[in-house]
C-alpha cells in the first residue's frame, strides 16, 4: 500500500505592474502542470489579438459586469487601467472543494481583497529586475495609444508599492528561473501540513499477543 495524501485546495495569486510578466509565468506554469485549475477573469476591456472569450478572459459589456457584480457572482472585483476586473466566486469554491490548486493573474487590488476573503491564499509578486526594463517591456507591447501606455506606467509605479503585502517576491530577470521559482513556492505550500486533510500510510499491521 502506498501513501494517500488528500490535500485542502490551494489557491495562488500571481500579481505584477504591467510588464512584469506575470501572465508569462501564469501560462508556462499551467502548460507544465496540466492538473491545475486557471482562474478565467471577467473583463469589460476590449479583447487583444489572439486573446479568446472563456480561454484568456470572459469579455463582458459594463452593464452585463454591473449584473454579476448585484448577484454576488465574484470574489473580488477591481476598476484596473479603466476597465473592470473580477474573479468569479464559483470556481474557487469548486477547487478548495476538489483540493486542486487554482492559479489567479489578477492584479494587486485583486490579489490583497482576495485574501481578506481567504486567507490560505498565496500571494506571489512578480517584479521586473529594474524599472528601466519595465518601461522596455510595456513599449515592446505595442499594442496600446500613447495616453494607455502613460496610465499603465503610471498605475505601474502605484502597483509596485504593493509588493510588501504579498507572501513572496519573485524577480522576473529570466523568464524560466522565474517560472521555477514560482513553481518551488507552489509545491512548497502544498506540502504544508495545515493543508492535509487526510494521510493513509503503510503502517504495519499489529500482531496479535499470544
Amino acid at each position: 500500500m502506498t501513501t494517500g495524501i488528500k490535500r485542502s485546495g490551494l489557491l495562488v495569486v500571481l500579481s505584477s505592474p504591467s510588464g512584469g510578466g506575470k501572465t508569462s509565468v501564469c501560462k508556462k506554469i499551467l502548460s507544465a502542470n496540466p492538473e491545475f485549475r486557471y482562474s478565467v477573469s471577467v473583463t469589460t476591456r476590449p479583447p487583444r489579438e489572439n486573446e479568446i472569450d472563456g480561454k484568456d478572459y470572459y469579455f463582458k459589456t459594463k452593464e452585463e459586469f454591473e449584473e454579476l457584480v448585484a448577484k454576488d457572482a465574484f470574489a473580488e472585483w477591481a476598476f484596473v487601467h479603466g476597465y473592470y476586473y473580477g474573479s468569479l466566486r464559483a470556481p474557487i469554491l469548486s477547487a478548495l472543494a476538489d483540493g486542486a490548486i487554482l492559479i489567479f493573474d489578477i492584479d494587486v487590488q485583486g490579489g490583497t481583497k482576495l485574501k481578506k476573503s481567504y486567507e490560505e491564499a498565496v500571494l506571489i509578486f512578480i517584479l521586473p529586475p529594474s524599472y528601466d526594463e519595465l518601461v522596455r517591456r510595456l513599449k515592446q507591447r505595442g499594442t496600446e495609444s500613447k495616453e494607455q501606455f502613460e496610465l499603465r506606467l503610471k498605475n505601474a509605479l502605484w502597483e509596485y508599492t504593493f509588493w510588501p503585502k504579498y507572501d513572496y517576491l519573485v524577480i522576473n530577470d529570466d523568464l524560466d528561473e522565474a517560472t521555477d521559482r514560482v513553481h518551488s513556492i507552489i509545491k512548497a505550500e502544498q506540502s504544508r501540513v495545515s493543508r492535509i486533510r487526510e494521510l493513509k500510510w503503510n503502517l504495519p499491521e499489529k500482531k496479535e499477543d499470544k
